[in-house]
């Protein structure tokens, strides 16, 4: 999931990075307003975090240019304005959540989270025909396929079973150990070598060249699911 983060305070915004980029975030930073801004607009993000002021362009003019153009990415605000009157502005501008610095960096960690998991796109159609869609990708419960970009993908029933659990928590931090125990029973009990392996071929099948990766590994902790 790719993050742009515009704030000019480098002392923040430098452990900020660190941090997202362990969470298995992709962050670009941008330092002003004017920069933020074109980013903003041109980039595919997931999500926006924006500093209220920022030299050349505010934070809260980046977010009214971007829901003048209709764009609905996810916007939070960090900001040390704290009065009701800012807060109240700041969500009329647009901005989804608003955090007041200074700030706890494991309350930033659960604001992110809980804005991406509402952002995604996922649809459960009627229950004779069940679909997941999460960005460009469609799973079909019942019959083990999924489609992306025109294409149909046959899967195992256990790909279909990971596929689903990746789907159903998109955006959530999902452990070897949460996966083990939602795909296998507590005889079977794989090695997390086998966990591995069938990621490794789910993989295959729905990001070919050039597909957006949708299978994220946090590295020491396990994955994350979307775009």
């Amino acid at each position: 999931m790719r993050i742009l983060l515009v704030d000019d305070e480098i002392e923040l915004t430098e452990p900020l990075i660190r941090l997202l980029t362990r969470e298995g975030y992709k962050i670009d930073a941008a330092y002003d307003g004017v920069n933020g801004c074109v980013l903003a607009l041109s980039g595919d993000y997931d999500m926006l975090i924006l500093d209220w002021m920022l030299p050349g362009k505010s934070g809260l003019e980046i977010c009214q240019e971007l829901r003048r153009q209709g764009k609905n990415t996810p916007v939070l605000f960090l900001t040390a304005k704290d009065t009701l009157d800012d807060r109240v502005q700041g969500l009329d501008a647009g901005a989804d959540d608003y955090l007041v610095k200074p700030f706890e960096l494991r309350e930033l960690l659960a604001r992110v989270r809980a804005l991406l998991r509402r952002s995604l796109t996922i649809q459960v159609q009627d229950t004779l025909t069940r679909r997941l869609i999460v960005a460009d990708l469609e799973l079909d419960i019942e019959n083990q396929v999924a489609y992306r970009q025109g294409r149909v993908i046959e899967l195992s029933e256990k790909e279909s079973q990971l596929l689903q659990y990746f789907m159903e928590n998109a955006g959530q931090l999902l452990t070897h150990a949460q996966i083990m125990e939602n795909l296998w029973t507590l005889d079977e009990q794989p090695s997390s070598n086998v966990i591995a392996a069938l990621i490794r071929l789910l993989r295959r099948k729905i990001e070919l060249p050039g597909e957006t990766q949708l299978i994220n590994t946090v590295y020491g902790k396990g994955y994350r699911f979307g775009s």
